[in-house]
Order: C-alpha cells, then structure tokens, then sequence
C-alpha cells in the first residue's frame, strides 16, 4: 500500500514537474500564435474610436486644410517675430490666426464634384445644393441636390476652427509672442492641458461624425465629391 501510494505520488509530482517545465514552451507557441493571427488579419481588428481619436491626436494638423497649415508655418515665425513680439506683430499675429481660423470654417462649406469632362468641379454648399464656383458658364449644369448644406457642416466648420487653436496654441512662436519666453507655471500649465483635452475631444468627434465631403484645400478621392448631407 505504502509502496503504490509512493508510486503514485511519484507519478502525479512528475507529471506535475513535465506541466511545468512544457508551459512556458506551451504559453510561448500560443503567444506566436497570436501574433500569427493578429499579421494575417490585423486589418480586420476593430479599432475603438478612442484609439482613432489619439491617434489621430497626434497629426492633427491633418484634419485642416493644407494651404491653411502651410500658411500657418510658413508665415507664423516672420509674424511673430520668432515669438519675440512688440505691439505691431502682437496685432498682426493676432490678424493672421483670425484670417487663417476663417479660412479653416468656410473651407467647412465647401465641395467638389467630378464634372462629365472628367475634370474636378469645387463649390460651396448651400441648402439647394451645391454652388459651383468653377464651372463653365455655358456648360450644362450637373444635379447638386445631394450635395446641399447640412447641419453636420457647421458642425465640422467649428471643430476645424477647434483644431487650428490647438495646433496654433502648441507654436512655440505663438506662445512666445503672447506669453513671453516664460510664461507663469499656471499659464504654461493650461497650455500644456487644455489644448491637448480639446484636441482628442475634436478628434473623438471627427472620429464618430466623419466628413464625406471633399472641399478646397482637402485630398480628392476618385470619387471626388462625396456628401455629408445626413437623412
């Protein structure tokens, strides 16, 4: 009896023994198994929106018009003086964004199509359709009923006026100009904060009410000229 129950206590500890010493082995080829399925179908793997949302986070100067970013870098160091800023370059500073914001929400409203000659057609959306600003005159002119202004228009409008504030407010030059080389603790804390948590609540926006429109100074598709009018 003493005999059997050592035997068997033998087996079980070895058993025991060979389960450990296989799991890591196990745990590792189940490990690379899912690496395996996640390459094969890692296009297929949801995303949640708050993940879109950082990331995106971090490009957003992407979800702006390109002549209205390149604008902004171009002419923000000479307007601000490299954000050593007087008077007069603190009052033409403070034009710039004004006229750049405004560019960013009347490029809200806008559009294009691809016109029967094959060519892209831009316009401003209005609530009967699209208003072409381009087209030929004698040219007949296409239905632009889907293409007519709707309310996730102004949305978008004020969450690009949004983003251009984050984008101007992280400038080095621009925080220069306004706030000096050293702005107080609070000051540089609020500009570390408050632009990031408006960025990623744009983002989470942008994210789950999605533009179809392709206006001036955004990329056209082959589809040029999807609507975002909502039913």
């Amino acid at each position: 009896m003493e005999l059997a129950a050592a035997s068997s206590s033998s087996g079980v500890s070895f058993r025991q023994r060979s389960t450990a010493a296989s799991s890591p082995l196990l745990q590792e080829d189940q490990l690379q198994q899912e690496k395996q399925q996640v390459a094969d179908g890692g296009s297929q793997v949801p995303r949640s929106a708050l993940y879109q949302a950082l990331t995106s986070t971090a490009s957003l100067a992407n979800l702006l018009p390109t002549g209205t970013v390149l604008a902004f870098q171009l002419l923000a160091p000479t307007f601000t003086n490299h954000g050593a800023c007087d008077a007069t370059t603190e009052l033409l500073t403070r034009a710039l964004l004004a006229v750049l914001a405004l560019s960013c929400l009347l490029a809200s409203f806008t559009d294009s199509l691809k016109g029967p000659d094959g060519r892209v057609y831009y316009g401003l959306a209005t609530p009967s359709g699209l208003w072409l600003l381009d087209y030929p005159p004698g040219a007949p002119a296409p239905d632009t009923a889907k293409y007519r202004l709707a309310f996730i228009d102004a949305v978008h409008a004020a969450l690009s006026v949004a983003v251009f504030g984050v984008v101007a407010a992280r400038d080095k030059n621009v925080v220069g100009c306004f706030y000096g080389p050293s702005p107080a603790k609070e000051t540089a804390e609020a500009l570390d904060i408050v632009p990031l948590g408006v960025g990623v609540l744009c983002s989470l926006l942008f994210v789950a009410f999605p533009t179809r429109r392709h206006g001036i100074g955004y990329p056209v598709t082959n589809g040029a000229g999807g609507s975002s009018v909502s039913t």
